[in-house]
């Protein structure tokens, strides 16, 4: 058997996950040159196989319920999803409002509020980290744990 064609290379990539144009591209650099590439992922794209919309949405979906929509964006552009795509997909696939995602990742990790202002600088940097506004965060974290949430 030779070595398997940039066609089936892409494909492979395909079945395992979705992946951006800039991910595929990539990935199947080394394989071929620029053009080959190019045209390889065109075809995916006509054929339905790769689409940065789809992989936007399902990316979005996936991790909004643990990150804020500013490491959503950041990641998102990291991959090479173009800025309209992301916010159409933060838009889309968000179905909670950022307050509401934000205050179920803090009480998903700290079940009482800080006691000092040592523990708030901890709770705030977590949720910095997650991409969560500052605005947002010091909103939550003057606000008492609910029991019930």
């Amino acid at each position: 058997m030779g070595e398997p064609s940039l066609r089936e290379r892409a494909l492979r990539h395909l079945a395992r996950r979705d992946h951006s144009r800039a991910e595929l591209a990539k990935k199947l650099a080394a394989h071929g040159d620029a053009d080959e590439v190019k045209a390889v992922i065109e075809r995916m794209g006509e054929l339905g196989l790769q689409s940065d919309t789809r992989y936007a949405e399902a990316f979005v979906r996936v991790k909004s319920g643990r990150f804020g929509a500013s490491r959503l964006r950041s990641e998102l552009a990291r991959r090479g999803i173009d800025r309209d795509l992301i916010d159409e997909a933060i838009t889309s696939e968000c179905v909670e409002s950022e307050s509401e995602r934000a205050r179920a990742v803090l009480r998903s990790r700290f079940t009482e509020p800080p006691a000092d202002p040592r523990e708030w600088a901890r709770q705030a940097r977590f949720l910095q980290t997650r991409g969560f506004a500052p605005d947002l965060i010091r909103k939550l974290l003057k606000e008492p744990y609910d029991e019930s949430a």
